[in-house]
């Protein structure tokens, strides 16, 4: 067995000021009441809330309170995420990683920004795997992330045993992301922390889920520490004899008899894609996506099945079916 604590703090994040001090309150009573806890991980955007014009320089103030943070109480410390202004005025949403002695051993910047919500904002192409010493490998992603897997395909395939994934989530798809979060654990055998903020920082709800799927905590609503051993053996165990036993899911993929076209962009697969139109904000009563003519590609498939433009026709009354539109089968 190979024991390490990490926890997560599920905390009410303000969007109007700053909350640097509020996590360090947070912190202290962490470490207060659970002493053996040797990573702790906040949500997406906690220290400054989800408002591009607090974006901070990195190196900055902020980030050396937090590596103060992390060498007052010897801890691995991802204080969430936060908006980065570069020198080149780009803004990038990310999420640093300090160890006990303070020191800064990765900036991890959000690959997918939540756009069009997060418009404006750059997105990082650099993936994030470090190790923590004698124990294992650990990756970091950021809450939009997780939903494209092949992020975490990518860091599993680096050896990532834990996946640390921040996320400010304050919409109606939060309990499509507790689905997705446990997914990934079985997909890529690793363990998940998925924290959230409450108030500007989201509606809580954060979760921990081991290499088998299984939810270890699953959050409320209100501020939570949350505190968890997990045991890298059982990673390792379950990536040689499968997920309780059963399915090999790295060694079969690594053991694929073929790449996929569609992560080649001039082959042409992935034509329909440039058929969707833009990233944009909904418009208010938009008829988007509901006339299959607006789409070149569907016609075209369409008139290759042999299917008439325009509502499918009225059922025969008299055969039932009769009459109907053929289905679109593209081969």
């Amino acid at each position: 067995m190979i024991p390490f604590a990490v926890a997560g703090v599920q905390m009410h994040v303000s969007g109007a000021h700053e909350n640097v001090s509020a996590m360090q309150q947070r912190l202290d009573l962490l470490i207060a009441r659970f002493p053996w806890v040797q990573m702790v991980l906040f949500s997406e955007l906690s220290p400054f809330g989800p408002l591009p014009r607090h974006a901070q320089p990195l190196p900055g103030p902020a980030e050396a309170t937090f590596q103060a943070m992390a060498v007052k109480h010897g801890i691995w410390l991802v204080p969430g995420s936060l908006y980065e202004r570069g020198a080149d005025g780009r803004i990038h949403n990310t999420a640093p990683v300090i160890n006990p002695e303070g020191t800064i051993v990765a900036r991890y910047r959000k690959m997918f920004p939540f756009r069009p919500y997060e418009e404006g904002i750059a997105g990082g192409t650099s993936f994030c795997v470090f190790d923590v010493p004698g124990v294992g490998r650990f990756g970091l992603s950021i809450c939009y992330d997780i939903w494209f897997p092949e992020t975490t395909r990518t860091l599993t395939a680096m050896g990532a045993e834990v996946l640390l994934h921040p996320v400010l989530t304050g919409t109606i798809d939060r309990e499509l992301e507790l689905s997705i979060a446990r997914a990934t654990a079985a997909q890529f055998q690793c363990y998940v922390f998925d924290i959230n903020g409450l108030g500007a920082g989201g509606v809580g709800r954060s979760t921990v889920v081991d290499p088998a799927g299984r939810v270890l905590h699953q959050a409320g609503d209100q501020e939570e520490l949350i505190p968890v051993e997990i045991d890298l053996m059982q990673v390792r165990r379950q990536r040689a004899t499968g997920i309780r036993g059963l399915g090999q899911v790295l060694k079969s993929f690594r053991d694929r008899p073929l790449d996929f076209a569609v992560y080649d962009r001039g082959a042409g697969l992935d034509a329909y894609l440039g058929t969707l139109g833009p990233i944009e904000m909904p418009a208010r009563g938009s008829g988007a996506g509901f006339e299959p003519a607006a789409s070149p590609l569907i016609v075209a498939l369409a008139e290759r099945a042999g299917v008439p433009e325009g509502p499918p026709a009225p059922a025969d009354t008299a055969a039932g079916t009769a009459g109907r539109r053929k289905p679109l089968v593209v081969q």
